[in-house]
């Protein structure tokens, strides 16, 4: 019982951040109909500004560590990316009006992460004076590229396997040898995947600000322009994702009713399988309960930046209203107001 009502404390404690506060004003008041809106560029810019700080804090960490303590956890993180693909394959594709595709995108956004979570859930914990190693923001491409490949290679194979069977039953309709098909011209290709990836905005951003970090010296910039501006301009990035998830729901109305009840409860499924794996770290390595609070982080989010655009070109025939109604409306909201409180609620139960 203390265990429960101590966690419970934190938890409720952690609601009350400003970090959570302007992402529920974004949600009310865009739910009242308010016409405040913040320009595209402008969200461009904060997001890039907070990616890059996270880069430039992990790169100079990355410098000054060992590298066999970073191994374990980006092996975690690669895992858990493939293994919520799949959790979504044989999950929200097996219920009632979801098409495969529209599942297997949905679960591939899952997997990938979302920068802004990963930035709110990196304040929190300086806020709750919780350590972390500066270098766990790098475990972000390592989860963020493997579930969109996983996704996108799932979908091309289900796909290629319909038109198949269509074929052959056109084939057998019509009294016809089914057609042979060039399966080496068929053959889903890796590495444009990961090279789309890699250049979207965000994981530019953060890779960007890693480089950098890790091979100039960049402190005297990093203290008085990036790390100031931080905390302001996740409030605004709080307040943005707020308005859209509200917008996003009408667009969510129009799916199955099963892809939001997914977005609701799969950030915490996956956040805590990935905090399990964070405690078999922390205890085989002396990965620190911050750093396993980042991994569940980063598991529970969605990306809501570079993920869309890439599974729009190489899932084609998904629904955007399904997999981004769902992540942005739901998921988000979910991940940052429920799973941020409660994955640093229980690592500061566990830690004392």
């Amino acid at each position: 019982m203390d265990f429960l009502s101590d966690f419970l404390t934190r938890f409720l404690a952690q609601l009350q951040s400003p970090t959570l506060g302007f992402l529920i004003g974004g949600i009310v008041i865009a739910s009242l109909g308010s016409q405040l809106a913040i320009p595209d560029p402008v969200y461009q810019f904060i997001v890039f500004m907070l990616l890059m700080k996270v880069g430039l804090t992990g790169g100079q960490a990355i410098r000054n560590s060992n590298p066999a303590e970073i191994l374990l956890p980006a092996l975690f993180a690669m895992a858990i990316g493939i293994l919520i693909v799949f959790i979504g394959r044989y999950t929200l594709a097996k219920l009632p009006k979801v098409k495969v595709v529209d599942a297997l995108a949905t679960a591939g956004l899952f997997g990938a992460v979302s920068g802004s979570t990963l930035a709110a859930a990196l304040t929190l914990l300086d806020e709750q004076a919780i350590p972390y190693e500066p270098w766990a923001a790098a475990l972000y491409p390592f989860m963020d590229i493997p579930a969109l490949v996983t996704a996108i290679v799932l979908a091309s194979i289900y796909t290629r396997k319909q038109e198949d069977h269509f074929s052959k039953q056109r084939a057998i309709a019509g009294g016809y040898p089914s057609e042979q098909r060039d399966t080496a011209n068929k053959r889903v290709k890796i590495w444009p995947i990961v090279k789309e990836s890699l250049q979207g905005s965000a994981l530019t951003a953060l890779l960007l600000g890693l480089a950098l970090g890790l091979l100039t010296q960049p402190k005297s910039v990093y203290e008085t322009f990036y790390d100031p501006l931080f905390r302001g301009l996740l409030s605004v990035l709080m307040l943005i994702m707020g308005m859209e998830a509200a917008a996003r729901l009408k667009e969510l109305r129009k799916v199955a009713q099963w892809f939001a009840v997914y977005a609701c409860v799969a950030p915490l499924i996956h956040g805590l399988i990935a905090f399990g794996l964070g405690m078999i770290a922390h205890y085989a390595t002396g990965f620190s309960l911050g750093g396993v609070v980042i991994l569940a982080v980063i598991a529970a989010s969605s990306s809501d930046i570079s993920g869309p655009p890439t599974l729009r070109a190489g899932i084609p025939s998904a629904n955007p209203s399904a997999y981004i109604g769902a992540s942005t409306a739901v998921g988000t909201p979910v991940a940052i107001a429920l799973g941020i409180p409660i994955f640093i609620g229980l690592a500061q139960a566990l830690g004392g």
